[in-house]
This record gives C-alpha cells, structure tokens and sequence, in this order.
C-alpha cells in the first residue's frame, strides 16, 4: 500500500493487537504509545519535512508516528530498540519507510544514516523519546553527529523546559548550556497525557532544536569540554557563589578577564559567559586547593 493508506492504531486496536501477541509495554523503556491521529499529525507538520528530506525517527513502536512523516513523502529511517515491536512494525508502516533494530544510545550513527559515504548528508530527527534516554541522547547527538541539523523532539514536560530555558529562569541547568552551546532550542506545544497508551503521568512537550552554523562559543576561545568541565562544577553547586563553586577551577583573575562577577550563580550565565571563563582560565591559571 501507499504511505497515505496506512493509518496509526487507535487505542483499542493497539490494545486488542498487543493482547493479541502477549505484549505489555516495558516500563524499563519507558514505553507510552501515541494512540491520536491528530497529535501524530501535528508533530509531522511541526516537523517541516516533505518529499526529498531524510527524517530518522527513534522510537518506531507500532509505528504511528512513523506513518504520519511517512506521508509527508519524506525519506523515513526508524529506528526501535524493542526487538518484540520491530516485527509488529514491518506490518503497520508503509514499505519506504526502513526499521532498523538498535539502541539510539550506543549504535552506529554514521552506518545507519550512511554518513560514511555521504559525509555531506543532512537529516532531521523526530522522535518521541522516554524520560531517561531524553537528555543523553539530544546531548550526545548535538556533540557526535552533525549529519543532524534539526531536531523535534516530544519529552516529558519538565526535560523540555530545560532544553529551552534561558538563563536565570528556574529551570535553566546544565543541560540548558549543553544545548545551547550546539543549537537554539524552543517549546513548540503541549501534549496532555490522555493521547498515549499506556496513558502518560505527566504532560509532554514538543520542543523544536535547531543546530548552530558554528558553535555559540568559538573553538578558538574554548572548546566543549572545556566548556562543560565549568559548568558540571558550577551547577553542582548552583547554589554557591561561582567563586565558590568553582573554587581550585578558576582563579580570581579569569573572572576578572572574563568580565564575570565572581559572586554570581550558575544559572546566571549563558553559554557565552561560560565560553569567556572557560577561555579566560587558560592565561590564568588557578593554583589555589579547593575550598
């Protein structure tokens, strides 16, 4: 069948289907499937694919989602770590779509989005993605793989606040300047609890990711590592003064070269303010024991 004749299950059809196969969602993998033709659609809309892009999808499941960016005309890959889905898949998904069998978090990214012979390829992932693969998984795409331009990702609400929060809100962390440092990031709509099967205890959001044409810190004022190394020991102490967090990291100097008040906390800096320390450390070095 064509793309446009297959159609994602509704919640009794997926419940009486998994009956069926002695299927019951894995609470290890975090599994809530979305059973709403209209919430599927939305996010392939949102997503801004059409015929001639390359979507990779992470988490197929039983493939709803993956049939709505299946009719966009888009070229799909979909992925599922469950090996008891992917064979339920294969029936529900149109046969341009391509279901490989692997976790997102360890695969090969460059075999599966065959980067090796096509250094130049540019995909978008749409995934919609459990509590605990989440943020490890944005965060390692962002660093590792650049084939990767742009992201839409459906997250518990509370991960997608702070993939997108700006600096001294209440939800800005690490992670906040992790993402930032690769890409903009942004909430592009809601999604309440009563569209997944099992129904989800939390609302969702859809956070729509951007990658940067260059990192927001310039490689020649300090690298990511550098980078992260500073912002792991502020926000591990986000309620201490920075001077104090980062006490044994920094020297009083750097701060001052950086143009950075030493009494500040961590949520108060940007990703450019962590780039300025980070690359002011380097001329000043801290000699001081930590406190």
């Amino acid at each position: 069948m064509r793309p446009a004749e297959y159609r994602p299950l509704g919640r009794g059809e997926l419940r009486a289907l998994m009956r069926s196969r002695g299927i019951s969602p894995k609470k290890a993998l975090g599994q809530n499937f979305v059973v709403d033709p209209n919430t599927v659609e939305r996010v392939a809309r949102l997503a801004r694919v059409g015929a001639g892009d390359r979507v990779v999808e992470v988490g197929a499941g039983f493939g709803a989602l993956t049939v709505a960016l299946a009719r966009t005309g888009a070229e799909v890959t979909a992925i599922e770590v469950d090996h008891r889905l992917v064979g339920e898949a294969a029936s529900l998904v149109p046969d341009t779509v391509r279901l490989v069998e692997a976790d997102a978090l360890s695969c090969d990214w460059g075999a599966i989005l065959g980067t090796r012979a096509e250094p130049a390829a540019r995909w978008v992932l749409v995934a919609n993605l459990p509590y605990y693969v989440a943020t490890p998984l944005v965060v390692e795409l962002l660093k590792t793989v650049p084939a990767i331009f742009r992201m839409l990702v459906m997250v518990q609400a509370e991960v997608g606040a702070r993939f997108a929060a700006s600096p001294g809100s209440r939800t800005y962390g690490a992670v906040s300047v992790r993402v930032a440092y690769f890409a903009t990031a942004r909430l592009v709509g809601r999604v309440p609890p009563d569209v997944f099967y099992p129904r989800a205890r939390v609302d969702s959001v859809l956070v729509a990711i951007e990658r940067r044409a260059e990192p927001a810190v310039r490689p020649d004022v300090a690298g990511y590592g550098e980078v992260d190394e500073l912002v792991r020991a502020g926000f591990g102490g986000r309620r201490k003064m920075l001077r104090r967090s980062l006490a044994g990291l920094v020297a009083p100097e750097a701060f001052d070269a950086a143009g950075i008040d030493a009494r500040l906390r961590a949520e108060q800096l940007g990703v450019v303010d962590w780039g300025k320390l980070a690359g002011c450390r380097r001329s000043h070095a801290c000699s001081r024991p930590p406190s």
